[in-house]
């Protein structure tokens, strides 16, 4: 029996989607969802970019380490010679070719050699990856951060949720008294059945507070990463840069591509590796944006070693009518997870106590951590404010 190929559309989702049949032609799981979840990944890197394009397959559509030296293949040998042309489009192989890439990437059966040295450099790139996701940004070359930008632009974004004060229709829930008895009018006295609601579900503002001095120099440009992406996931999202000033940055991380949205950073900010003044500027934004309504209710992070140049005094004060206003308080410190660390600077000693999360922030892993916690403790029934 022939079987029946599409002509190409040109469309990148349909490239993909014939891409995903190659791969489950050379043997990895590419099921519906990965492949929903691939397409999705790619609204948030240019496709343009063909190692863009690379790392969003092979993050979503891999489901074990012996399918990444399969992937690997696989996309060589699909997209051979092939670049991505203007526009949201990549050009698509002859359909017949698709068939005849997915026949010399199959390995071959009951060839137990190549699939042992297959096994091996998969296991091998997959101990790297978990390597590079526990290691201190701080310690890598220039290769592991390029490789490290690449896996922060995939990042989830920290997700929170609250219940509103308005109401929506449900199936199960308090009883609607209003609609019950309007139903109720309209059948002449008779109830048909209790009409319930439900309180809707909104996203929680989260206020990421990025620390630039000379002190966090190597984590400046990875905190504000898993900010943009933050950012460019939820519209609930805002980030401040502070140092010696503060500086509003969330319009600058708007902008879909990460190496330009910092660049628009780095012009907007005049205070890289300057000092830090944490409890004049948490003043600042208290009084110019916070009591106004940008710290009700929200999840505040600030991502910062402590180092305060000012009084720490103010800093503890300024924390405290924070910690009103806010739903919680998280505080992210790159060098927590040193050995031997103790909170003894005194800015950090000064806001501990007004601090309901204190975490680190040094590595992928603990910014993916970082995500987690944040929407963990802002959707949770049990958390400390509504």
């Amino acid at each position: 029996m022939t079987a029946q190929l599409t002509e190409p559309t040109g469309d990148v989702t349909a490239t993909m989607v014939g891409f995903a049949r190659a791969l489950r032609s050379a043997g990895v799981a590419a099921s519906p969802d990965r492949v929903q979840a691939m397409v999705a990944a790619l609204d948030y890197v240019d496709v343009l970019r063909r190692e863009d394009v690379f790392w969003a397959g092979r993050v979503t559509l891999c489901s074990g380490y012996d399918d990444l030296a399969r992937y690997d293949r696989a996309f060589t040998a699909y997209f051979s010679g092939l670049r991505p042309t203007a526009g949201r489009s990549v050009p698509l192989l002859d359909p017949a070719a698709e068939w005849r890439t997915a026949a010399a990437v199959r390995p071959a059966y009951g060839d137990r050699a190549t699939e042992d040295a297959d096994d091996a450099v998969a296991a091998a790139a997959v101990s790297e990856l978990d390597v590079l996701r526990q290691r201190d940004i701080a310690l890598l070359d220039a290769a592991e951060l390029d490789q490290l930008r690449r896996l922060l632009a995939l990042l989830g974004a920290p997700a929170p949720t609250r219940r509103s004060r308005r109401h929506r229709a449900a199936h199960t829930g308090a009883v609607d008294i209003q609609r019950t008895v309007r139903a109720t009018l309209r059948y002449g006295g008779e109830t048909p059945r209790l009409l319930r609601r439900r309180r809707r579900v909104r996203a929680r503002r989260v206020v990421l507070l990025v620390d630039v001095s000379g002190s966090m120099a190597p984590y400046a440009d990875a905190l504000l990463r898993f900010a943009h992406a933050a950012v460019r996931r939820r519209r609930a999202t805002e980030v401040f840069t502070i140092g010696t000033r503060l500086t509003r940055v969330t319009r600058e991380l708007r902008q879909r591509d990460p190496d330009t949205a910092l660049r628009a950073v780095a012009a907007a900010v005049p205070d890289w590796s300057g000092g830090t003044r944490l409890g004049e500027l948490l003043k600042a934004f208290l009084a110019r944006w916070g009591r106004r309504g940008m710290a009700r209710g929200a999840i505040v992070v600030v991502a910062s070693d402590g180092w305060e140049r000012g009084d720490p005094t103010l800093l503890g004060d300024q924390l405290a009518q924070l910690r009103l206003l806010a739903h919680r308080v998280v505080w992210a410190n790159p060098h927590r997870a040193r050995p031997g660390y103790q909170p003894l600077t005194g800015g950090m000693a000064a806001a501990l106590p007004y601090v309901d999360d204190f975490v680190d922030g040094h590595s992928l892993d603990a910014l993916e951590r970082l995500a987690a916690l944040v929407s963990a403790v802002g959707s949770a029934a049990g958390s400390r404010r509504a």
